[in-house]
């Protein structure tokens, strides 16, 4: 390949975004312009707007991302949130583009056989993240197969719509038929993977037996892969038994072999207008540089926060800087006294190199928004918007982490717990950017995490408790607690770490402490809680704690 020949292509690469398979130009499309938009505006319709600000999942895609071991992991994101030039030189899949011309993909022929789409406004969201945890090349089942633990009565030996079924809603259960119960004929299409048996005859219910986990099925697909799309038809059932069917990865699907071969890197690059433009930039110099010379530019690494401010509150900016590939911005490394998280890695990127060693953390992940979000959001970009009810600042505080900030100016390091200076304020400067989250090790051993919301997953809390602590002889050795939902800022509940330190760990120094809890911060009444409930929401999270960790 010649020298011109090689810039002509890379150039290409840098103005297209490749959509289930074949490139599409972006070169004119404007800084503002989300992803959904752009698919949309040029005939690709699966993807569809539900809430325009990441909640329903409607709208979800695959995107080729960088796995650890140098392949590519097919990730679900939103793309209602993601400006389109964000994309440049990247690949993704939408639902129409799983299938062939003569052949349906696993999961759109399981979600049809299963009922898993009725008015079917959300089934390509669900289709496009079902899909990617189909592809997820950890993903194992149990190895029992169909007739086993996790599988259940085939579609002819459940009882006619006649006989009385089982009422409620504690799913998967099991289900027996009683002998001289009327059957009821088969009537869907067979199975399209597994054993002989269940082709014959497709499996529409599944027992939980102590070996499997309720939300993982016997195919070890995990339902939290599905926990930002939501659907208002089907009551999710089909849609659960859909992703359980599904069989291994045929090795022959093209989708799957791209996972051997590095996902795309991002060049950099130039797009929009002077007033309106897209950069991204080389390296992280280059990004402190342009910060420094346009302070109001807009610092965008997973856009699950500036997305909501384009789609719904129709915010523009003269400049958008793009950090979310830059290499300085996603480290991850361990010392002999500290875990540094680069700040442009995602929650997922985040939660897998963890894998478990911060505990505190690990219960604050699968109640971070949904997967969707943690796919996309970064922990800096999290940390940077300065929201008092964001889930990850209680937890990071109560680790006592700090943040390392940047400007072409240089770097210094803050502690998180003094970051925070009022709503949506921070100590950071407008040219400095969140380069690095330190957490000190060892942690304190004693940790947990509590979130008040009214779903159990994909909602905003009401109140966010994080808790740390070390008993030494009978008494408080070290405690620190961290707090979103009870004033203008995330914020340490020093007078009750105060009423802990030293005292004996007995239920009376809890219950005096939570006197004190429930004065801490400032909070007020709106649509997601009263005041009044904050409050008292604060001082049970103290009794609450020392009760688990007594027990």
């Amino acid at each position: 390949m010649t020298g011109s020949t090689q810039e002509t292509t890379t150039e290409a690469a840098t103005t297209a975004v490749t959509v289930n398979g074949s490139p599409v130009s972006i070169e004119h499309v404007a800084a503002h312009t989300t992803t959904l938009q752009w698919l949309r505006g040029n005939g690709i319709t699966g993807p569809k707007e539900g809430c325009a600000e990441g909640e329903c999942g409607a709208c979800a895609v695959m995107v080729a991302r960088p796995d650890d071991d140098g392949g590519t992991r097919w990730t679900s994101i939103n793309s209602c949130l993601v400006p389109a030039a964000a994309l440049a030189g990247q690949e993704i899949y939408t639902a129409e583009g799983l299938a062939t011309d003569e052949t349906l993909h696993p999961v759109q022929q399981e979600m049809a056989v299963r009922g898993g789409s009725q008015c079917g406004f959300c089934t390509p969201g669900f289709i496009s993240s079902m899909a990617a945890e189909y592809y997820r090349k950890d993903r194992a089942g149990c190895g029992c197969g169909t007739g086993g633990c996790g599988s259940a009565p085939a579609t002819s030996a459940i009882a006619s719509s006649a006989h009385a079924e089982p009422t409620g809603n504690q799913l998967p259960w099991t289900f027996s038929v009683p002998d001289d119960a009327q059957r009821q004929d088969p009537w869907l299409p067979p199975r399209t993977t597994g054993e002989e048996r269940a082709r014959t005859e497709p499996v529409t219910r599944y027992t939980s037996e102590p070996e499997h986990e309720p939300e993982v099925g016997p195919n070890g697909f995990d339902l939290h892969a599905l926990s930002g799309n939501l659907c208002r038809c089907t009551g999710y059932r089909p849609i659960r038994d859909a992703a359980y069917a599904l069989g291994e990865v045929d090795p022959q699907d093209p989708i799957a072999q791209r996972r051997d071969r590095p996902a795309p890197v991002s060049c950099p690059q130039r797009l929009g207008n002077p007033g309106s433009a897209f950069v991204r930039p080389a390296d992280l110099a280059e990004a402190l540089e342009l910060l420094a010379g346009t302070p109001d530019a807009v610092v965008l690494a997973g856009s699950t926060d500036w997305g909501v401010e384009l789609t719904i509150k129709h915010h523009r900016a003269p400049l958008t800087i793009a950090i979310d590939q830059l290499p300085e911005l996603r480290r991850f490394a361990t010392t002999a006294d500290h875990v540094e998280i680069g700040a442009g890695l995602t929650l997922s990127d985040v939660e897998r190199r963890l894998d478990g060693s911060i505990p505190l953390l690990a219960e604050v992940f699968p109640q971070f928004a949904s997967r969707l979000i943690r796919n996309a959001a970064t922990i800096g970009g999290n940390l940077g918007t300065g929201s008092p009810i964001g889930d990850m600042a209680p937890a990071l505080m109560a680790l006592d982490a700090e943040l390392v900030l940047g400007s072409a100016r240089g770097e210094r390091v803050v502690a998180l717990a003094d970051y925070f200076t009022g709503y949506r304020q921070s100590l950071r400067t407008a040219d400095e950017i969140i380069l690095a989250v330190r957490i000190p090790t060892p942690v304190l051993p004693l940790g947990r995490f509590y979130k008040v919301a009214k779903r159990r997953f994909d909602d905003i809390s009401s109140v966010a408790v994080a808790i740390a602590a070390r008993a030494t002889d009978g008494k408080v050795d070290a405690i620190r607690i961290g707090v979103g939902g009870a004033a203008a800022t995330t914020l340490r509940a020093r007078d009750t770490e105060a009423a802990l330190l030293g005292k004996p760990w007995t239920a009376e120094t809890f219950h005096a402490a939570a006197e004190v809890m429930q004065a801490e911060g400032t909070p007020m009444s709106d649509h997601r809680a009263s005041a009044r409930y904050r409050s008292a929401t604060l001082a049970q999270s103290i009794r609450r704690f020392h009760e688990e960790v007594a027990s």
